[in-house]
């Protein structure tokens, strides 16, 4: 059984409200959970103290028995000191969709034009061996 602490959603339609449970990685993300470690309120301001409320004794508690924390809680734990998060790397990302289009598209054409001289080399060769076949055939005719 693989424990993983993450945030079910409660709150209203437009209104959204998590808490952050412990539960068994195979059960739905609203289920059945084992115990609750806190909750986060994302319509609160970021500077207020109530946006987020975490029992740390208990995360380090269950962390120990080998509890995983879910992306978004591993930020909130990061905040906390307890975990540290690595930082993510992808530099497709920080390029405008217009010019990573473009330089895709460049990389395809490159790669046909790469193609097609490949092939026309190999096609040149091809002549060249069969010109050599044919001489070698007149030669032994003789």
């Amino acid at each position: 059984m693989s424990l993983v602490i993450r945030m079910a959603r409660a709150g209203t339609k437009k209104r959204p409200f998590y808490h952050i449970v412990l539960a068994d990685s195979r059960s739905p993300r609203d289920g059945r959970f084992i115990e609750r470690l806190g909750y986060f309120n994302p319509l609160l301001p970021k500077d207020k103290e109530e946006r987020l409320k975490l029992d740390l004794d208990k995360v380090k508690e269950w962390m120990k028995k080998g509890a995983q924390p879910s992306d978004r809680v591993t930020r909130f734990l990061d905040a906390a000191g307890i975990v540290k998060r690595e930082k993510r790397n992808n530099p497709e990302k920080a390029i405008p969709r217009k010019e990573r289009k473009a330089t895709a598209e460049e990389a395809t054409k490159a790669k046909e034009a790469g193609d097609a001289a490949a092939k026309t080399a190999a096609t040149a060769a091809a002549n060249e061996k069969t010109a050599a076949d044919k001489a070698a055939a007149a030669e032994a005719a003789k």
